[in-house]
C-alpha cells in the first residue's frame, strides 16, 4: 500500500468514528444525517464538518471585531418572532448582529479525480461557493458554502430595528433556512448517485 493510501485509509477512519460520535451524542444537524451516512460507507470520501445552516444572534465589542465574538443565541432551525425579539432584548453588550448562514460542508477525498466528481456535482446543483481548500499527500479538503443568507445589524447601544421590520425579517430568515434544507437534500440526492 502507498504512502498516500495509508493516510487516506487513517484520516477516514479518524473522521468516520469522529462523524459516528457526533450522530451518538446528538451533536450533528439532523438533515445532515443522510449525507454522512452515505459518504462515510464510501471507498473515496470523508466528512471533517457540516451544517445544515443555522440563525444566530452574535454579539460583537465597539470595534467589531471577529476575535471578540460570542452567540447571544444560536438555533439550528427556523425561528419565531417572540424568540428572536427576546434574544434582542436581552442582549446588554455593544453591538448585535442577526445572522441567517447557509450549508457548510467539508468533504475529504484521496485524489483529483474524486474531487472533480464533488465540484461537478456543485456547479450542476446550483452551489456557487466551493472549491478546493486543501492539498495534502492522501488527502484533499472541498469546502462548500451556500449562499442563503442574511447579516444586518440589529443593536447597537440601542435597538436600531423596530417590530414589523424584525417580523419581515424573520419571514425572510426562515424561507432562506428552507431553501438551504432543499439544497442539502438535492446535494445528499446527486452525492448518493455519484459516489460509492
Amino acid at each position: 500500500m502507498k504512502k498516500e493510501e495509508t493516510i487516506f485509509k487513517m484520516v477516514k477512519e479518524h473522521h468516520k468514528k469522529t462523524f459516528e460520535k457526533a450522530r451518538a451524542e446528538g451533536k450533528m444537524d439532523l438533515e445532515f444525517i443522510p449525507l454522512c451516512e452515505h459518504i462515510s460507507k464510501t471507498k473515496n470520501y470523508f466528512t471533517s464538518s457540516c451544517c445544515s445552516g443555522r440563525i444566530v444572534l452574535i454579539g460583537l465589542d465597539k470595534k467589531e471585531k471577529k476575535q471578540e465574538s460570542v452567540f447571544h443565541r444560536k438555533w439550528h432551525r427556523k425561528v419565531k418572532f417572540d424568540e428572536l425579539k427576546k434574544g434582542i432584548d436581552s442582549f446588554d453588550g455593544s453591538v448585535l448582529w442577526l445572522k441567517q448562514e447557509p450549508i457548510i460542508l467539508h468533504l475529504g477525498t484521496n485524489n483529483i479525480i474524486n474531487s472533480k466528481i464533488i465540484l461537478q456535482i456543485c456547479e450542476k446543483i446550483g452551489i456557487k461557493k466551493f472549491g478546493i481548500k486543501v492539498v495534502k499527500d492522501g488527502k484533499q479538503i472541498i469546502e462548500l458554502v451556500g449562499t442563503h443568507q442574511i447579516n444586518i445589524p440589529v443593536k447597537e447601544d440601542k435597538i436600531q430595528i423596530d417590530d414589523k421590520y424584525l417580523k419581515y425579517i424573520v419571514k425572510k430568515c426562515n424561507q432562506k433556512f428552507d431553501k438551504n434544507i432543499k439544497m442539502l437534500k438535492l446535494l445528499t440526492k446527486e452525492i448518493k448517485k455519484q459516489t460509492k
